[in-house]
């Protein structure tokens, strides 16, 4: 399965926690994350990670893509819902292709743990 990693800045603590809390169910899927964050997880876990650009450089876009084209099954996205983003369109276009394309998406840490538990 290919699962996307993604965190806006205030979220980066808890996704990395995340990521080692699931590591050893992470670990048996290909992941993708954007710039910061999949750097972030790959220097604090033992998981592979591939990184598209930071969102704010087209990261977002890049994940919007890999969802339109059928790369990616899973996105979780913990977003910072109190603070105002600059490329909020680009978030909201990927939400919006995950709904289109039906991709399984949790935008909050107990929604990820659920889809992490189904796996």
């Amino acid at each position: 399965m290919n699962i996307a990693l993604i965190a806006h800045d205030k979220k980066k603590a808890q996704m990395i926690e995340f990521a080692k809390e699931y590591e050893s169910k992470l670990i048996q899927h290909r992941l993708f994350a954007t710039g910061t964050t999949g750097k972030l997880i790959g220097e604090n876990t033992g998981l592979v990670v591939h990184c598209f650009k930071s969102g704010p450089l087209g990261g977002d876009q890049e994940m919007g893509a890999a969802v339109a084209n059928g790369n990616l099954d899973m996105v979780i996205f913990f977003r910072d819902p109190l603070t105002a983003q600059p490329h909020e369109p680009d978030v909201t276009a990927l939400l919006r292709l995950c709904d289109v394309y039906q991709i399984a998406l949790a935008t909050n840490y107990e929604t990820a743990k659920l889809l992490m538990e189904s796996l």
